[in-house]
């Protein structure tokens, strides 16, 4: 063996890729931009999910007598998650191959009394969701998505921001002439969570004499445009989030800069890989879940028993309605999950947060963490060498680039994803995804390059892992 190949070395996705394989990657990067501006939200993500499932031929699990190898299905749960399968020739109980992703991001929500008014305008108030640095959200336009349900139990929906022509919305922030105590305390204290107010309206009532002018005049505006009184809010759910559409980033339209590819972009990725499958031998499962960036909780996100309560169902309708406790026992604990999440990637402002031979680069290809967790592996998954051995051989074999990485220092900090809730049902579980710029910020970038890559990697994985 020369000394050379004794070494590890990581390579760049583009020099790997031909002319073909370049314009390809540059066409997915076009169709990954419209994803996500149809995906501003968890509900928006999941009926893009659901649509473009139905265009390459899956219908609803609820419409099946009986399941067979090839068939396409889909499972919404409540409109904020979804689950995919292309059915195998095999047994179920032999084992499923599954990419786990989740649709929600960081946000502003409406809290469900929100509507006041202070001087001369009206506004909303905001509580944020998941892991934000909240002086990002403000001098910042946003849009408005989500839905009302009425007192009559109609529901509304409502997305006004990104069209164009659409008024935006806007969080104030304070002049640098007036700042001298706010510019004093840590970035952290800087701007507070009760602060993050939105500004909607500014135009009062006629009558002057009028209590609540502003309030009342934007209740008025909201009223006729939308048939909704102000105790409405009480059952809504609506997410400021950041108004414009996906960009390219650079001369060389190498890299995209939209809100929420953590985790859109591994959604999309596995989606791609998914909805080019026809007959695998291992039953192949994408899971977009929801509640990721608040720990996974409730019944859309994956400490849910909704993906159990699936698999059994699979199972009953691939055995004339008969299905026991200990096949979908069995069939989770056969199975293989890639945790579909994004990775950090080496940013060069900040060249001191991490370990460089250990940290992911963009460009690099699908980004592979045996562990995310903070400190000592805190709530970490920890993958199996045996695993990582076989998904590596996996990628190799099959022309995929990869690198791997973990998240930052030692001691700087951490982070999490849906590995672990997994790997509870007995399952080999390891997390491959994206590596990103900016994570958890209004606007995130990717390169074009790891999003053609990574869902290469799914494809693969989806159709050879054994």
């Amino acid at each position: 063996m020369e000394t050379k190949d004794l070494m590890y070395k990581r390579a760049y996705v583009w020099d790997k890729l031909n002319a073909e394989e370049r314009k390809a990657c540059m066409d997915m990067g076009e169709d990954y931009k419209a994803f996500l501006n149809e995906s501003k939200t968890e509900r928006r993500c999941a009926a893009e999910i659901i649509r473009r499932a139905k265009e390459a031929g899956f219908v609803c699990i609820c419409e099946k007598k009986e399941l067979k190898a090839g068939d396409k299905v889909y499972y919404n749960n409540r409109g904020k998650a979804v689950m995919l399968s292309v059915i195998g020739s095999e047994p179920l109980e032999n084992g499923m191959n599954i990419v786990g992703s989740h649709i929600d991001s960081p946000r502003l929500d409406i809290k469900q009394n929100p509507v006041y008014e202070a001087g001369g305008t009206t506004l909303l108030k905001t509580h944020y969701y998941g892991g934000v640095k909240k002086y990002q959200w403000v001098a910042l336009p946003l849009a408005l998505y989500g839905v009302i349900v009425k007192a009559n139990g109609e529901k509304v929906e409502i997305a006004v921001g990104d069209k164009c022509g659409d008024p935006v919305f806007y969080i104030s922030d304070l002049l640098p002439h007036l700042a001298k105590d706010q510019m004093s305390k840590t970035m952290s204290e800087g701007v507070e969570g009760e602060s993050l107010n939105i500004l909607i309206g500014s135009l009062p009532v006629d009558d002057t004499e009028a209590s609540d002018r502003f309030k009342t005049a934007l209740l008025a505006v909201l009223n006729e445009r939308y048939g909704i009184t102000e105790e409405d809010f009480v059952s809504a759910e609506l997410e400021a989030v950041p108004a414009g559409a996906a960009r390219d980033v650079g001369f060389d339209r190498g890299l995209i800069v939209a809100h929420g590819h953590d985790d859109r972009v591994c959604s999309y990725a596995s989606l791609a890989a998914l909805l080019s499958i026809e007959k695998p031998a291992r039953t192949t499962v994408g899971l977009y879940v929801d509640k990721e960036e608040v720990g996974s909780i409730g019944a859309t996100g994956m400490h849910s028993q909704f993906f159990n309560n699936m698999v059994g169902e699979m199972i009953a309708l691939m055995n004339g309605g008969n299905c026991s406790d200990l096949a979908v026992r069995r069939a989770l604990a056969h199975s293989t999950l890639l945790s579909a999440d994004v990775a950090a990637a080496f940013d060069p402002n900040y060249p001191s947060v991490g370990d460089n031979a250990n940290f992911a680069a963009i460009g690099q290809g699908i980004a592979m963490v045996k562990y995310t967790g903070s400190r000592g592996k805190s709530g970490a998954n920890d993958a199996a060498a045996e695993l990582v051995g076989k998904v590596r051989k996996l990628f190799n074999d099959h022309g995929v680039v990869y690198q791997t990485s973990e998240l930052g220092k030692v001691d700087q900090g951490g982070g999490g994803t849906i590995a672990y809730i997994m790997a509870n049902y007995d399952m080999d579980v390891i997390d491959a995804g994206v590596a990103m710029l900016s994570m958890h910020a209004p606007w995130e970038i990717v390169s074009k390059a790891d999003v053609y890559m990574t869902s290469r990697a799914y494809h693969e994985f989806f159709v050879n892992y054994r």
